[in-house]
């Protein structure tokens, strides 16, 4: 196994998580779940204090989204006021309503025709096979689920610090051979930019690499965050063949990346789009045809960019380092109701805590 605390050749690390190492170490996002042990599926909300410039890059090839076309370069707005990953696959596309109708209520939205319309963009998962109570009658209970994290989230002490693993949308999160789950990381660059992500795996493929304890994204991780294991001893278990799990639409990662760095639409997508990255180093095989992956980016706006191509593309490397660390977090910190759903195993009852 290699040292991960050893000292790299190209000299210190660039840049170091954030205090909390999570997607709020970027100022003035928030983030909150709410999930249903027996429904084994969950909602996480993430919310702006302000309204945020935002784009979408969308790789999977079974996506389910919702109001995702107000992201696109052509349409006419370029801010949103929050994001909502649910389960329930196109089920859960009614979590959207329960953000804004809390919104709401509280005078949040672009004001229209005398009213408030907050725009809240959303994504799925598939979680529906995982063993879970789906028997809930006429309504889906994703709004609800929703409307719980947002007034968490808008709480005076919530939305800064949370919880990472099997919790809110990662809840009923599953790789190919582990459970998946939720995880967040960020950055801070040595100029002051701040880059964070969060991240929900539940791929068709894998986040570790199979017949190993290592996770494909072991050459970003910082401080052990998601076990210190470093990377195999020999190559060739890199070259191993990919293992998948389910059928067409059964899967996906979603991911978002904020800054604190001020971008217009066209950057943020750029953003997102080398943000994709991240989830290729964390995941194999991933964008598949049986995933729905999507990356949101999210830009506060709080500091200008001198340089703003260049700096642009560091930020979009470190989203897409920050990323990946995000992703194999998520699935490192899975676990808590194993009594209840013992297959597939965690990370943890799988290879425990320490090399």
């Amino acid at each position: 196994m290699v040292d991960n605390n050893a000292k790299q050749e190209s000299g210190p690390d660039w840049g170091a998580p954030g205090p909390r190492n999570l997607l709020s170490d970027v100022g003035g996002i928030k983030v909150a779940h709410a999930d249903n042990a027996r429904l084994r599926s969950g909602v996480t909300v993430i919310l702006a204090d302000a309204p945020v410039v935002a784009a979408a890059d969308i790789r999977g090839g079974g996506p389910g989204t919702r109001e995702s076309d107000v992201l696109g370069l052509a349409a006419t707005l370029d801010h949103v006021h929050g994001i909502v990953f649910s389960g329930g696959s196109a089920l859960g596309l009614g979590a959207a309503t329960g953000v804004q109708s809390v919104l709401r209520e509280r005078g949040v939205g672009f004001a229209i025709a005398g009213t408030r319309v907050p725009i809240v963009p959303q994504a799925i998962l598939f979680d529906l096979a995982n063993g879970g109570d789906k028997d809930w009658g006429a309504s889906p209970p994703y709004e609800a689920l929703a409307q719980k994290a947002t007034r968490a989230a808008l709480s005076g002490s919530g939305g800064e610090a949370f919880a990472l693993g099997s919790v809110g949308v990662g809840t009923g999160a599953t790789t190919a051979l582990l459970k998946g789950g939720l995880g967040s990381a960020s950055l801070v660059l040595d100029d002051g930019l701040v880059v964070g992500a969060l991240a929900v795996a539940n791929p068709a493929g894998c986040a570790t690499i199979p017949g190993t304890p290592c996770f494909w994204a072991a050459p970003y991780e910082r401080g052990g965050e998601f076990g210190g294991r470093g990377w195999p001893v020999t190559h060739a278990d890199a070259r191993r063949r990919p293992v998948l799990k389910g059928g067409a639409g059964a899967n996906t990662t979603l991911g978002v990346v904020a800054t604190n760095a001020r971008l217009d639409k066209r950057r943020a997508h750029r953003l997102a789009v080398m943000a994709q990255t991240g989830l290729t180093r964390a995941i194999a095989p991933a964008h598949t045809p049986l995933d729905g992956d999507i990356v949101f980016a999210l830009a506060t706006g709080v500091r200008a960019l001198s340089d703003p191509v260049r700096e642009l593309a560091l930020i979009g490397e470190a989203a897409a380092q920050t990323l990946a660390r995000a992703i194999a977090r998520g699935v490192y910190e899975a676990g808590g109701r194993d009594a209840e759903w013992p297959d597939p195993p965690s990370y943890r009852q799988r290879f425990g805590l320490s090399p």
